[in-house]
């Protein structure tokens, strides 16, 4: 085998080595952890592979591998770091993720009324303070880290392996979406030994588009927990889960 040949493969190992090891940690976490802590110390897990795989590098490399969060953990000029700049770039994340919303939650609905065939009407009574605890812990200690390390990390790995083949609605896609959602999934069947949580890669192929789509993965994290949150409250609402 040429050493350039070694190379290209030596790069693909990585990311999915550092995949299976963060996914024992975070298996042994949900079983052995407080059920209080496991999320966070999770959440940590994760955050710390990314860190160390990318977060410690340059702004340049950070940015490449589109966890620049619109410049609040790195930017190539100082106005890329401005809170006017941040603000902008949130928004458009927030609206980039309503809009995939728009399109797979009706679909999701009916997915969801033929799956778990709920045996009463939908009744929610939660309290608002409830609502937003539930909001920022998906979005900060679910979605963040998870689209941080699976997206940001793990996909843009693979992308340097598997150059992008597809051209989809603007989205250079290759098989790193795939090999990425495949990784995904698997980690959360091995948290939950239940099938049913392989499902999760199929959502997985929407939060990779939109890193590809976005160069980011500012909006992946939006819809991640967007869908987490749809997804919990039709769980209460029809007393399924």
């Amino acid at each position: 085998m040429s050493v350039t040949r070694w190379k290209g493969w030596k790069r693909g190992i990585e990311p999915l080595a550092v995949a299976l090891l963060t996914t024992v940690l975070v298996t042994a976490l949900s079983m052995y952890l407080a059920t209080s802590w496991v999320a966070v110390g999770v959440a940590l897990v994760f955050l710390g592979a990314t860190w160390m795989m990318v977060l410690r590098r340059n702004d340049d490399d950070v940015l490449r591998y589109g966890l620049g969060l619109g410049g609040l953990i790195a930017g190539r000029s100082e106005s890329e770091r401005s809170v006017p700049h941040m603000a902008r770039a949130a928004l458009r994340a927030i609206a980039v993720a309503s809009l995939f919303g728009v399109l797979t939650f009706v679909p999701f609905y009916f997915g969801f009324l033929r799956f778990w065939h709920p045996r009463h009407s939908f009744s929610l009574g939660m309290p608002w303070m409830e609502l937003l605890s539930l909001c920022a812990g998906q979005l900060l200690v679910i979605a963040l880290p998870e689209e941080a390390f699976y997206r940001g990390y793990v996909q843009s790995r693979l992308d340097e392996v598997f150059p992008a083949r597809l051209r989809i609605l603007g989205a250079e896609i290759g098989p790193s979406l795939l090999i990425t959602s495949v990784v995904f999934a698997l980690g959360h069947l091995a948290t939950v030994h239940r099938p049913a949580r392989l499902a999760v890669f199929f959502p997985s192929l929407l939060f990779g588009f939109l890193r590809a789509r976005t160069g980011g993965v500012g909006a992946g994290i939006v819809f991640h927990a967007m869908c987490n949150v749809y997804s919990d409250l039709l769980g209460r609402g029809f007393g399924v889960y």
